[in-house]
This record gives structure tokens, sequence and C-alpha cells, in this order.
């Protein structure tokens, strides 16, 4: 199973959930980092995935052939991240075949209704126990 892990600025959520995912499911499935930049691509690579790679085209090529995708909100959105997202990156995840698996981190002027606001470790916690450990079982 090939699962995308992807995150900008500092990238500290990517790094936090690479490290919850290798914990769960150690080399049970490929963990490929995509950075909007090379300090979150970094960070990443440093929590262990499998494989990393940079900015917009990278992003662009490589989702299509992932089995899931897992980031924050912003990552579906244009110009999140302070604009680090770019639009064809938005339009390259949203239109990926993968299942998509979103953290409501809500720095985006953007209010989800009906969600309550959580620390990033419970939503970490929440993503691979409830969510992830699931699909990656049924494979």
């Amino acid at each position: 199973m090939r699962i995308c892990v992807i995150d900008g600025q500092g990238g500290g959520i990517g790094s936090a959930l690479i490290k919850r995912l290798k914990e769960e499911f150690q080399e049970r499935i490929e963990i490929i980092a995509l950075g909007t930049n090379s300090i979150a691509t970094s960070a990443m690579m440093r929590a262990k995935a499998n494989r990393g790679a940079t900015g917009e085209n990278a992003i662009v090529r490589t989702v299509p052939s992932a089995d899931i995708i897992i980031g924050s909100l912003g990552i579906v959105m244009a110009n999140s991240m302070m604009g680090e997202l770019t639009p064809k990156m938005a339009e390259a995840i949203s239109s990926s075949p993968a299942k998509k698996l979103l953290l409501p981190m809500l720095q985006e002027k953007v209010e989800i209704i009906g969600v309550t606001p959580e620390p990033l470790p419970h939503l970490v916690e929440c993503l691979v126990t409830e969510k992830l450990k699931e699909l990656v079982n049924n494979v």
C-alpha cells in the first residue's frame, strides 16, 4: 500500500503522522513524504518516510498513483499554507483516485461545522487507529 503524506511550512504535521504510521505499520506500507518545500520534506524524511520529494511537480506527478493521501484540510485548498500549496497541487490532490484522510487543522479561515477542535496528537491517533488501520488490514 502506497501512502502519500503531504505537508508544508515546517513539516511538523507530516512528521507526526509519519512517526505514528511507522510505529503502527512498520514496513507493511510505503510512505512517501511530499513537501511543498524542502524543509517540510526533510522533516518528514527524518521521521522515517520511505521516500520523499519536494514541490509542485513532485506532488502533481506522484498523487495519481497513491492508494491513500494524508494531510491537513489545507492540501485540497488552493493557496493554503501561506501560499505554498499551489492551485495545481490542490487540483491534483483533489482529483487523485486515492482515498483522502484529511485532518481538520483550521488555519485557513475555514470552519467545519460539527467538528470539535482536537489537539494534533489526538487527531493523528484517531486517523491511524480508527480509519487507516481498517484500510490497511483490508488489503
